[in-house]
């Protein structure tokens, strides 16, 4: 950290570019960050939903359809909420495919990722809501290693600020000295504004989002889609506040940015599923499970075997301690 207006305590500093080049092949932060996200969310779900009576590798088979169905909508999102940035006078349509320079709208990566999660289940005989649960806390913490992608874009940040977390804009500039702040290097260490570094705000946000769903799903034993819909009703909170902070340029309606109206949406959506779905009753039971088994084969409930319980402890405490192994525009 470095001092770099005066009166301040420290800021954080922006690297000086996000675009590395292996000779003529382009090394993108954004699409790495995102990458590694996804891996991150398959290694954990794969884990939680074997503590759940699945077969091990089953997310990863379920990946294959949800991971492009998701990209594509989130793509789709990002483009339909700002299509003036590809679309009319001075514009070109073909930017919209560019999904390597950053533009990913979570909603529809959640909404079509859905489906092809819901292909994917089928294929393996996953009820969706078990998946759903099993990798809701990984993607919330992929969610957090994407936005180390708008750090280094320079992108996703908010009005000036002089407190001590302010985050440090640099002019980048291409080797010709024209201005390029994604692909662009910069030119020295004086920084052209200091900013609320939203990026950062929603990444520890989402984290804690992430601990807080392990915590509820061991202490209740979430099933039917619940500890899903408790990770997307904490994102939206925070999501809503967070969104306000921004300032860079959005789709608005009636004065608020239309993130800001999705958000609020798919919270009360969140909420009011949570509630209606304890009406399932307990968490379900793959057929795999060795509980489920031990349970039909001798006709007592798990509850009553000391051994089941002790069973059921340990996967939540796998559970748990999944978290501590770890750690563009929407």
């Amino acid at each position: 950290m470095t001092s770099a207006v005066s009166g301040m305590l420290a800021t954080i500093p922006s690297p000086d570019q996000g675009v590395w080049y292996l000779g003529p092949l382009p090394i993108r932060a954004y699409a790495l960050c995102i990458i590694t996200g996804i891996l991150v969310a398959i290694w954990w779900g794969d884990r939680r939903l074997v503590a759940r009576g699945g077969t091990k590798g089953t997310v990863s088979d379920v990946a294959v359809f949800a991971v492009p169905f998701g990209l594509v909508g989130g793509r789709l999102y990002h483009v339909a909420t700002d299509y003036y940035r590809y679309f009319g006078e001075g514009k070109n349509p073909l930017d919209a495919l560019k999904i390597w320079d950053g533009g990913l709208g979570i909603w529809g990566a959640i909404a079509l990722g859905a489906v092809g999660a819901w292909i994917g289940c089928r294929r393996r005989g996953v009820p969706l809501p078990v998946f759903a649960d099993a990798v809701a806390p990984g993607i919330v913490v992929a969610q957090a290693i994407g936005r180390l992608g708008n750090y280094f874009n320079q992108e996703i940040y908010g009005a000036p600020t002089d407190l001590p977390w302010g985050l440090e804009i640099y002019r980048r500039e291409t080797e010709n000295g024209v201005a390029d702040m994604l692909t662009g290097v910069a030119v020295d260490h004086t920084p052209i504004m200091v900013v609320h570094p939203t990026f950062l705000y929603e990444l520890i946000w989402n984290l804690l989002i992430a601990v807080v769903v392990v915590l509820l799903d061991r202490k209740l034993r979430l099933g039917h889609g619940r500890a899903f819909a408790v990770y997307v009703a904490g994102y939206t909170l925070g999501r809503c506040w967070i969104e306000l902070m921004r300032t860079d340029d959005a789709t608005h309606v009636f004065g608020v940015r239309i993130n800001v109206w999705v958000s609020i949406l798919v919270f009360l959506g969140a909420v009011a599923y949570f509630v209606l779905a304890r009406r399932r009753g307990e968490r379900e039971v793959l057929v795999s499970d060795p509980v489920a088994e031990d349970e039909g084969n001798s006709g007592h409930a798990p509850a009553s075997d000391q051994n089941g319980e002790d069973e059921q402890d340990s996967r939540a405490g796998s559970e748990l301690s999944a978290p501590s192994e770890q750690n563009q525009h929407h």
